[in-house]
């Protein structure tokens, strides 16, 4: 069974089925627009927090580093609250939609951005922010250069919240609703089709998450050892 699962599978994916391509067109989509903003919220907070000197940075990275643990079906059923149309938000209309998702995800994926960030800025050479102000250099332009010589880190960072979006469920499922063509991305079809028996499209999704998990954590070694060698 579990063979000619995969043997459907892949058929499934290079004949460009549309229930195949289809949820993967929405993860890829969604999972780019929520890290593209999640790096652009946590990015610098991680900066503050690594490079920062002041009262409650303990509790502060304490607090990050919890986050990065958070269960993803807490995050839907707080978004959930407000967007449901009792609820703050729900006059904007947006429960079961793209964008509802894209909220959750950037919930989701900005602490653990944040938290690899601060740990990477902190363990920098403290006599590149040392050289920077000593020049005249500001703490923002301190950041900034300290931020550019640790970019390989940055960048594990950023990929570390894309994957972690990219492969969640509970999110996905509570704030998307699973809609065919809309919001049913790879992970809700994996859960929706396998449950109705439907074994070779829950294959053939799961071999594209892998796939690109795997592509993402390649590119960012790759680009790593690269740095390194440079030096």
């Amino acid at each position: 069974m579990i063979l000619e699962g995969l043997k459907e599978g892949f058929g499934l994916l290079f004949s460009l089925d549309p229930e195949v391509w289809g949820p993967i067109k929405v993860s890829t989509t969604v999972a780019l627009s929520s890290t593209a903003i999640a790096s652009a919220l946590a990015l610098p907070l991680g900066l503050f927090v690594g490079l920062g000197r002041f009262r409650g940075r303990r509790l502060m990275v304490s607090l990050l580093n919890t986050l990065m643990a958070l269960p993803t079906v807490l995050v839907g059923l707080l978004v959930y609250a407000f967007i449901t149309r009792r609820g703050p938000l729900g006059s904007f209309d947006l429960l079961y939609t793209q964008a509802a998702m894209v909220i959750g995800q950037v919930i989701l994926a900005t602490p653990i951005i944040a938290a690899f960030c601060a740990a990477a800025v902190e363990r920098a050479d403290p006599r590149i922010e040392q050289s920077v102000l000593g020049l005249g250099g500001g703490r923002l332009r301190a950041a900034v250069v300290v931020a550019l010589e640790n970019r390989s880190a940055l960048a594990a960072a950023v990929a570390a919240g894309f994957g972690r979006v990219f492969a969640e469920v509970g999110i996905s499922m509570m704030l998307g609703g699973n809609i065919r063509g809309y919001t049913r991305n790879i992970t809700t079809g994996i859960a929706f089709e396998t449950g109705k028996g439907e074994f070779a499209l829950g294959v053939a999704l799961g071999v594209v998450l892998l796939v690109v998990a795997l592509a993402v954590n390649l590119a960012v070694g790759i680009w790593q050892y690269r740095k390194k060698a440079e030096k």
